[in-house]
């Protein structure tokens, strides 16, 4: 399926034909940012790409190019081909019915048989994992209603003997309920794959959820809601009404001030607490309204989840004539929830009175939030694959928990599938293709919704600074230097004894120290890099916030592990050096007193130098994906790092897992580890195979090491100590 343009108008050039052209834009706009064009810098730029495949092989750099300035994915679009048109009036034989369900589906019904039973279709149908029974109301209906209905095996059919209305449907059919959860449908709506288990999910996601509504979408496809705005007159907006339903800033889980019951989900304990839907709103409109804001005044939330898509035929049950019939209740019930609600209103946003101004829906849409952060970093993280995505998908979680909402924008403009999607999933709104069209029309667009815009490092933040002070005047610029890179690259110059490496690390040096120098605060990940710039910097605010990791504790004991492992991306030049080091003067050391012991390469992007490694208890694994096998199966985790910066996730990642570390000193600069305790450090490669073979064979002195390396960890690569260390940040430049 071609993605539509921003304009709701068709593509003229198939996305996959145009993905080439989009490809050589993004290159050729990086070598004019990085002043290829200039004699001068020559010098710099050819040693950089003699590094990159000297390190990574030229297979390796195309990967990296690829990474960086290439489409990775289509994005996804909502796909409404399999939804049957209106009109076939046979039911499905059969629905579920399982003994004991995870979620009561309730559908009140009033006439309109050939919409119900269309529902009722796309319930057999539709594939979840999530184990539901169906329980239909039928308020009094007319026509042949009935009668269908009870042809239906596995159905729960309910009847009313007098007419009840929408309200007093929904609650007779949550008395019958025996999920621990309720779904209210409407009759006129067809649901999509997944939509019962993405709601479920919610709640999963985000304990303190107590109502999860859908993205409902017109038959055409347009947006009809995605999450309900409330405004300090009572009145309310459907957030993304006709709107392009595949735009990025609907794909998010987000809070809201109500949703639709048209397809809602929240506890069925929860619900009748409440005394279910308020027959105050009878026989309809503003009861799904109230419910939200019930369940708000219980401390919980109502949240919008995108990846539920509902069709909804919206007005087939009340009309749309405010005027007269069942809608008539609008405007009536509207006065009785402003006399209910009087206190808690004025708090809201005023009326926007041109709902075609986004700005100023999305204004209300965020009213709640402390502040909008716009993250932006190369490419979107991927956490699987290295510590710098994993810490950032980190951070940005602990903004959304500290209550800012933040929209996350990668620089090669790319839509990465699952990775997009996970973050989309944990709340976070992603720009893409081809939606973001530039970075500077975006920021131009949007800038000034941002209260802060935090920035990965120096070279992305040298190309953005400019931009954000123009387009976001009252953003605070926050420069994540992820690690110093010019130390890194230092470091790198030192130990090969290159003259040429030295001066491309001088070049970083002024280009990071200048960032460093115009930022509102600079993130480092270590209290080195910190003391590095008090003297490097010594005007700079910064703040360290290093990696995060949860401590879920070592799974296997000593007895039941063997081998050992070293994990890295083999485009990162350290990595490589350190799988040679070790392979080519420190395993055969090891090797020699431990026969029957073999050492596993893991990783990613390897090049054919990493593979051909492989031999001599020597396993290259390249990447897995999935590292806990290896976490939990081999004994040790080896980091022999020679050169680098910041704080390894590799050494924090098995410390927390309760599997000791065999490190050199640049291993866990930072770490706060103590030698010998918390991992074992050695330097020369005599000194490292002792250290190897002594902690491989002593039961005693490996259990010590793993106990007191997750209490390293906790105490100081915790979630909390980072959501702390955050807090802080944006409390001093508040």
């Amino acid at each position: 399926m071609t993605p539509p343009d921003p304009e709701n108008k068709p593509a003229s050039l198939s996305w996959h034909e145009a993905a080439p052209i989009r490809f050589l834009g993004r290159l050729f706009s990086n070598l004019a940012r990085e002043q290829a064009w200039n004699p001068k810098r020559w010098p710099v730029l050819i040693s950089q790409l003699s590094r990159t495949v000297r390190t990574r092989g030229v297979r390796g750099a195309v990967l990296r190019s690829q990474r960086d300035y290439g489409q990775a994915a289509d994005p996804d679009s909502v796909d409404i081909s399999g939804i049957e048109p209106i009109g076939d009036p046979e039911p499905p034989a059969s629905l579920p019915k399982p003994e004991i369900p995870a979620v009561s589906v309730v559908i009140p019904v009033h006439g309109k048989w050939a919409y119900t039973a269309a529902c009722l279709r796309s319930l057999a149908t539709t594939a979840n994992n999530v184990s539901f029974e169906t329980i239909v109301v039928d308020d009094g209906s007319g026509d042949e209603t009935p009668n269908r209905l009870a042809s239906v095996e596995g159905l729960v059919l309910i009847r009313n003997e007098q007419n009840l209305g929408f309200i007093g449907s929904c609650n007779r059919g949550a008395e019958a309920a025996r999920g621990e959860f309720i779904a209210f449908l409407n009759n006129d709506t067809q649901v999509l794959d997944g939509w019962l288990d993405a709601l479920l999910d919610t709640f999963e996601r985000f304990p303190d959820t107590g109502l999860a509504g859908a993205r409902l979408l017109y038959p055409d496809g347009r947006l009809q809601e995605a999450g309900g705005i409330v405004f300090s007159d009572g009145s309310g907006w459907n957030y993304g009404k006709f709107d392009n339903a595949d735009k990025p800033e609907y794909l998010h889980v987000r809070e809201a001030d109500y949703c639709s019951g048209a397809c809602v989900l929240l506890l069925s304990g929860l619900f009748r607490e409440l005394g279910g839907f308020d027959s105050h709103y009878s026989p309809a409109f503003y009861e799904d309204t109230d419910l939200a804001f019930r369940i708000r005044a219980r401390g919980l939330k109502t949240r919008y989840q995108p990846f539920s898509a509902i069709v909804h035929h919206e007005g087939v049950t009340s009309g749309t004539d405010v005027g007269g019939g069942a809608k008539r209740y609008q405007a009536v019930n509207l006065e009785k929830f402003l006399a209910r609600w009087k206190d808690e209103l004025p708090a809201f946003p005023p009326p926007v009175v041109n709902p075609d101004d986004r700005t100023e829906i999305r204004r209300a849409r965020d009213q709640r939030l402390k502040g909008r952060v716009l993250v932006i970093d190369v490419y979107t993280p991927e956490p699987d694959q290295d510590s710098g995505s994993l810490r950032l998908v980190y951070l940005m979680k602990c903004l959304l928990e500290l209550g800012y909402g933040v929209t996350f924008m990668p620089n090669n403009q790319a839509y990465a599938g699952e990775y997009t999607m996970e973050l989309q999933r944990a709340g976070i709104e992603v720009i893409y293709e081809p939606w973001l069209q530039s970075a500077p029309k975006f920021l131009a667009g949007r800038g000034g919704e941002f209260s802060h815009v935090m920035v990965s490092r120096h070279y992305m933040a040298s190309k953005f600074l400019g931009m954000v002070r123009k387009h976001c005047p009252g953003a605070r610029f926050i420069f994540d230097t992820v690690d110093l890179h010019y130390l890194r690259e230092e470091r790198m110059a030192e130990l090969e004894g290159s003259a040429l490496l030295k001066r491309t690390a001088g070049q970083t040096k002024r280009e990071e120290l200048a960032v460093i120098n115009a930022a509102d605060a600079t993130l480092v990940v270590s209290p080195v890099e910190k003391t590095v710039l008090a003297e490097a910097a010594p005007g700079a605010r910064v703040h360290v916030i290093s990696n995060v990791h949860e401590v879920s504790g070592s799974r296997k004991p000593w007895a039941e592990r063997k081998d050992m492992f070293f994990v890295g991306g083999y485009q990162h030049p350290p990595n490589v050096d350190a799988a040679r080091w070790f392979t080519g003067e420190i395993w055969p050391r090891v090797r020699e007193r431990l026969p029957g012991v073999e050492f596993h390469l893991v990783g990613s992007k390897a090049t054919d130098e990493i593979r051909a490694l492989d031999g001599n208890g020597v396993r290259f694994q390249g990447y897995v994906e999935d590292l806990e096998p290896w976490l939990d199966d081999c004994r040790l985790a080896i980091a022999p790092l020679r050169y680098g910066a910041g704080v390894k996730g590799k050494v924090n990642l098995s410390m927390s897992r309760g599997q000791p570390v065999v490190a050199t000193p640049m291993a866990v600069e930072g770490m706060f580890a103590r030698p010998g305790q918390d991992v074992m450090v050695a330097e020369t490669a005599e000194e490292f195979a002792d250290a190897v073979v002594r902690i491989y064979t002593d039961e005693e002195l490996w259990n010590r090491v793993s106990i007191s390396g997750q209490e390293n960890v906790e105490r100081y690569f915790s979630v909390e100590t980072a959501r702390l260390g955050l807090q802080e940040l944006l409390n001093s430049l508040a």
